[in-house]
């Protein structure tokens, strides 16, 4: 059971999504989605955002984690996990109406330090399974 005060970890989730959708747009993308669910018969799931910028369409799972090292985050997005990303991507494209060429797949991991402290963000571009 989670002590008083201490953030769920549904919570702590949804504050990364959000820290990874600014940075994200800080760099110059535009969110077209947030937790976009696919439940198709063979395709079921969820991608944590979907951007668009500087030419590219972005597929982009986040990972947030607390009292962690950035890098544990990122490690947390396995084979299996990617290979669903992109299972995930083709349907989205299939259910959208975008006319890009270049699509890619990142992981955006935010972690906050065993010590505390800010958030620090690591985004690790085009993540091939």
């Amino acid at each position: 059971m989670a002590s008083q005060g201490a953030p769920s970890r549904a919570r702590i989730g949804r504050i990364g999504e959000r820290l990874a959708g600014r940075h994200l747009e800080d760099l110059g993308y535009t969110i077209l989605d947030r937790n976009w669910r696919c439940a198709w018969r063979d395709v079921r799931g969820e991608i944590d955002i979907v951007a668009e910028g500087h030419g590219q369409l972005v597929f982009c799972e986040v990972k947030t984690r607390r009292r962690a090292v950035a890098g544990e985050a990122v490690e947390a997005v396995d084979a299996r996990k990617l290979w669903q990303l992109r299972r995930l991507g083709a349907a989205w494209l299939a259910d959208a109406s975008w006319h890009g060429d270049e699509v890619r797949f990142d992981v955006v991991a935010v972690s906050w330090p065993p010590g505390g402290g800010s958030a620090e963000i690591v985004h690790v571009e085009n993540v091939v399974a």
